[in-house]
């Protein structure tokens, strides 16, 4: 894990998909309620793995799919789990206006595949999880605090919590 004084971040190297909802479990072990979570990665990245893994961890017993289509899943476990997907809708405006963000949320753990379409004066709260694609098909997974209360989150990734 690294840290520095305006932010807490931890880096993650993933060689499986495996690898990858495990890290989405450990963080889910720590996840409270008003948690949001902003998925970030090209397409194929893994962003789908991490939240099945993250739904595992929150004792969801459903399996979990891409909402692409249908834009947001709702899931019961530990906590809600509010599952977006914005890779279809054009900005901000349309995840507004088709309701996806609500008071709802509050209560549970949002996690929004394509978090970087609500851009972060939006949703400045969200942990970000950035997930790059290497040469041999591993990931390399940012997770990035923008909270202190963030932390917990942070450590959990980096397998310290």
């Amino acid at each position: 894990m690294t840290t520095s004084s305006t932010t807490m971040r931890a880096v993650v190297r993933c060689a499986t998909a495996e690898a990858t909802r495990a890290l989405g479990s450990r963080m889910a072990g720590v996840a409270r309620p008003g948690d949001r979570i902003a998925l970030v990665g090209p397409l194929g990245a893994g962003k789908t793995e991490l939240a099945k893994g993250f739904a595992v961890g929150l004792g969801v017993m459903e399996t979990l799919d891409s909402p692409s289509f249908t834009l947001m899943a709702e899931y019961r476990g530990r906590l809600p789990l509010f599952h977006l997907d914005l890779y279809r809708l054009a900005g901000v405006a349309e995840a507004f206006e088709s309701g996806l963000l609500d008071e709802r949320e509050a209560d549970g753990v949002t996690l929004v595949e394509w978090g970087d379409r609500l851009t972060a004066d939006v949703d400045p709260d969200r942990l970000e999880v950035r997930i790059t694609v290497g040469a041999d098909d591993a990931r390399t997974i940012e997770v990035v605090a923008a909270t202190p209360d963030q932390a917990r989150l942070v450590a959990a990734a980096a397998g310290a919590g």
